[in-house]
């Protein structure tokens, strides 16, 4: 295997992101279509944290982008044998797998974050990141302060999510006990059981839906298996709503296909930097370090030899 793409998911956005998508032509169908959801005016938005944060905005923003960026760069790199998408970078992930196209991957995303707040209406939830803590005591105080696991990262890297005020204590405590704790720019409980309606939701819009099979390896949040498969997608897709994401099992099963070089596909560094610290001999670079197109393209070139 050669390339591997990785695709980001919220809270990465940020107001200079990708700053030459706006004129590069082959993005513009892509970005027309994201600004048909959120709105044209959505580049000098981004900088609005309340507007850039809110679901339905967000995971428009972040697979749009995504995507016109993958599209600015396919015709000049080899295929990609095998993507990965960070929550709702999945949608991008599989729309770069040729399993469905732009415009049905930002309807997706314009449901899935629909449905997401739904199931979350009337209630104060989010997600609280933890690292340097060991699997136990997330246990303990996800039992005694009714959270739940959302995201695993690593061994000692976690997100929880839940409820708003039950989230502040867990973040006191873990900063007492010495790790390093944040809430996430993200206003609900993503990946845990308070989303099973949504899960439920979205699983009941894509089944009658046409997909293709994927022309790469599509490795799933849900488990971190790779699946090509429509029913097997469909599946992952509409169930890591409601389930954590496990990232950290994702990255294994990548590391195991021998990438000889992995790109971020979307705005900021985060992923890229995961993967560089825990496989630093494939090299890994976001498309958001770069000022254009062809320097991205360049690097990978290079890179894959």
């Amino acid at each position: 295997m050669s390339l591997a793409l990785l695709f980001p998911g919220q809270g990465v956005q940020h107001p200079d992101m990708l700053r030459w998508l706006d004129d590069h032509p082959l993005a513009q169908p892509t970005l027309a279509l994201m600004a048909s959801h959120i709105g044209a005016d959505w580049r000098a938005r981004v900088g609005e944290p309340e507007w850039a944060t809110r679901n339905s905005v967000a995971q428009c923003l972040l697979t749009g982008v995504a995507l016109a960026t993958w599209q600015t760069l396919a015709p000049h790199l080899p295929e990609p044998a095998a993507v990965a998408g960070y929550s709702v970078g999945e949608l991008a992930a599989c729309s770069a797998a040729a399993v469905f196209d732009a415009e049905d991957a930002l309807d997706l995303a314009a449901h899935r974050a629909q449905a997401m707040d739904d199931s979350a209406a009337g209630s104060d939830t989010g997600l609280l990141s933890a690292t340097g803590v060991a699997e136990a005591r997330i246990t303990e105080i996800c039992t005694r302060l009714a959270l739940a696991v959302a995201i695993h990262l690593g061994p000692d890297r976690w997100v929880l999510g839940g409820a708003s005020p039950a989230l502040a204590t867990a973040r006191d405590e873990l900063i007492a006990l010495g790790a390093e704790s944040v809430l996430l720019r993200v206003q609900l409980a993503s990946h845990t059981p308070l989303m099973h309606a949504a899960a439920d939701e979205f699983a009941r819009q894509i089944e009658p839906m046409s997909w293709r099979t994927s022309c790469a390896l599509v490795v799933t949040n849900l488990d971190g298996s790779g699946q090509r498969r429509p029913e097997a997608l469909k599946r992952a897709l509409s169930l890591q709503i409601a389930s954590p994401v496990q990232w950290h099992r994702s990255m294994e099963t990548l590391a195991e296909r021998l990438p000889r070089c992995v790109l971020e596909v979307g705005p900021a560094t985060t992923l890229s930097r995961m993967w560089a610290a825990r496989y630093p001999d494939c090299p890994t670079r976001s498309a958001d370090e770069f000022h254009s197109a062809d320097a991205v393209v360049d690097w990978v070139r290079r890179t894959l030899g």
